[in-house]
């Protein structure tokens, strides 16, 4: 796609929102400063990554492939486990409906020959026909996928769901469960604005009709589509994706955390996701933020380690995007979460157990936080 650049000035406001969408806004989630110029969590927030987990096929650890990504149950099934949010990527097919897939290519496979199709190239009748099927009895085109060392392999996991759009999520997931909304875009295209503006619209529209009072929060790595959902609607916060200067882009405003800053502050967005490394290895960076008065959440395999959301949480961030969503909630729980103590125990005299709870001096976290970045770069 031609390169044209992107007035964010000249684009028109949308602001057909349901009046009950206000009551997202002001869930046990958020403090009352979301929607406003800055964003503050009343909680450290757990959301769930692609739903219950991302598929990692290659992995060893059955739960990266337990079950299919972006499907209704996986987002279900972290609701059981009680997570504030999930979060999962849309695209937008050719004729114009949203709908929830990662890669940017989807692969198949018939008599031996694999087919590579370009997701926001498909019409949703096509999108719909690739794994299992809501009819009895119908076999769906087997999904493949690539793996990260470019092998393309069966998309084989334990529980499979079929594939599915934004407004099914809407009706079928519960409805008190948030919704991070990655707007997906390809890194390696320049998209112009009229093509920004349609998806975005597209995907706006259903947001409108079905979030009724879910919490939402838009994130992106496209600083186009950033400011642009920005402008186009004032209701829900508007997070930059980021990998914090762990990988480097022809686009300057995806290199480091201080451009995610200067972006959100010149563009209005409420706050960052950064790949959690990109965080441990210039710390220093969380206070900027803060002091910027942006949110902060973080994403990236390191938040599966149980200490590294607990250090996250000492030093201020906001919540972690996760995999393993039953293990990091049980340590949310049980580290995070203030311990209680049985009045009827304490009061009869009774030994209780308190949760075990690593505590740190303010000299004893500092160390930490200028030994991480040591140990990140090894």
């Amino acid at each position: 796609m031609a390169l044209k650049a992107v007035h964010v000035s000249d684009v028109p406001n949308l602001y057909q929102v349901p009046e009950n969408s206000f009551v997202a806004l002001y869930s046990s989630r958020f403090s009352k400063e979301v929607g406003r110029s800055s964003f503050k969590a009343a909680k450290f927030l757990v959301i769930g990554h692609r739903g219950n987990g991302m598929n990692k096929l290659q992995s060893s650890d059955r739960r990266m492939k337990a079950i299919k990504e972006n499907t209704i149950l996986s987002f279900n099934t972290a609701a059981q486990f009680a997570v504030d949010f999930i979060e999962f990527d849309v695209q937008v097919t050719k004729d114009g409906c949203p709908i929830i897939f990662h890669d940017d290519n989807i692969l198949s496979e018939e008599n031996g020959t694999i087919f590579e199709k370009r997701v926001t190239e498909l019409r949703l009748c096509e999108f719909l026909t690739y794994g299992p099927q809501t009819e009895s009895g119908k076999a769906g085109k087997p999904l493949m996928r690539k793996t990260e060392d470019g092998m393309i392999t069966g998309w084989k996991v334990e529980t499979d769901d079929r594939l599915c759009t934004l407004r099914d999520a809407f009706e079928r997931t519960e409805p008190k469960l948030g919704f991070n909304i990655e707007l997906k875009f390809d890194d390696h295209i320049v998209y112009e604005q009229d093509y920004l503006l349609s998806v975005l619209q597209s995907i706006l529209q259903v947001v409108f009709e079905y979030a009724k009072d879910r919490p939402i929060i838009f994130s992106s790595f496209q600083p186009d589509a950033a400011l642009l959902v920005r402008k186009l609607q004032g209701m829900y916060p508007v997070f930059f994706l980021t990998e914090g200067g762990t990988e480097i882009y022809y686009d300057v405003r995806r290199n480091s955390l201080e451009e995610a800053i200067k972006l959100c502050l010149e563009g209005g967005l409420q706050g960052i996701v950064s790949e959690v490394k990109g965080i441990f290895r210039n710390p220093g960076a969380v206070s900027k933020i803060k002091e910027s008065k942006l949110g902060l959440l973080t994403y990236g395999q390191l938040n599966n380690v149980p200490e590294a959301v607990y250090i996250q949480h000492l030093m201020g961030i906001d919540g972690v995007i996760v995999d393993l969503v039953e293990e990091i909630m049980q340590t949310v729980n049980n580290l995070i979460k203030p311990s209680k103590i049985s009045k009827e125990a304490s009061s009869e005299g009774n030994q209780v157990q308190l949760d075990s709870k690593p505590l740190f001096s303010e000299r004893e976290l500092s160390f930490l936080l200028k030994l991480i970045p040591q140990l990140i770069q090894q």
